[in-house]
């Protein structure tokens, strides 16, 4: 049986996109003077967390100089002081801040994954690159099996959960769903989809999201967690395996 370690094994030796190999890799070289002496990672991230992880968090794409210099996704950079601040204070994560992929972080009840795993040139990956790393997304979704509520940190990364879902064959629903900080909808599927702005410097800096509206999608999602489960009407495992499988050297 396919298993999450398989599955990062075969991320984080994609070569799928020569864009973004050509990227990743530059940027490995050149580095940034502050971590000039820091060997960077310069691969694709793979997901991070507890397999049997009932809180799903999902972003857009590893930083230059944050994921793709650590090796573990939101590790590394602003956003991701923000997001396992906000992990810990939940309790999901055993420390505050994440510096490294060796650091000894462990998420608790959390997974995490990105809808693109190299870093894009200006954070904006291509059509085409969401298209080969949707196989590795909606893979990641089907294998963890006790996902209960799902937090998208951005619009991108609410759309193209929900893609990816309707892909799996889910019924989309209607009318469409809408993004916005703090929205909630329950699925058809027994998953709990929480909306949060992203926390890039670009809303942190500027005031559109603080930390108390962050926080309070956390809570949410704890909250969540502490109702009754009931079985899902239908599991990703039940169906066919994932089209637009990358490919891999």
């Amino acid at each position: 049986m396919r298993s999450l370690t398989m599955l990062n094994r075969e991320i984080v030796g994609c070569t799928a996109c020569p864009r973004l190999v050509a990227y990743r890799e530059s940027i490995a070289r050149t580095k940034r003077r502050q971590f000039m002496q820091e060997t960077y990672w310069g691969r694709p991230i793979p997901g991070f967390g507890d397999p049997r992880a009932q809180l799903y968090v999902l972003g857009l794409a590893p930083a230059a100089h944050g994921g793709n210099r650590t090796g573990r996704v939101f590790t590394g950079d602003r956003s991701g002081d923000w997001l396992y601040d906000a992990l810990h204070q939940f309790g999901f994560a055993s420390q505050a801040v994440s510096t490294h992929r060796d650091d000894g972080m462990v998420l608790t009840d959390c997974y995490i994954g990105a809808t693109v795993r190299c870093a894009p040139p200006d954070n904006k990956p291509l059509p085409e690159e969401f298209a080969h790393c949707q196989g590795f997304l909606l893979e990641e979704i089907r294998l963890l099996t006790h996902t209960r509520v799902v937090i998208a940190l951005g619009k991108i990364a609410f759309d193209h959960y929900l893609r990816a879902c309707q892909t799996a064959g889910f019924t989309k629903p209607s009318p469409a769903l809408k993004f916005g900080h703090g929205v909630a909808y329950a699925l058809s599927w027994n998953i709990t989809l929480l909306g949060s702005y992203h926390p890039s410097q670009q809303n942190t800096f500027t005031g559109k999201l603080t930390r108390p509206m962050f926080h309070s999608v956390f809570a949410r999602a704890r909250d969540e967690l502490k109702k009754p489960s009931m079985p899902p009407r239908i599991t990703l495992t039940s169906l066919p395996g994932p089209p637009n499988r990358p490919r891999t050297s």
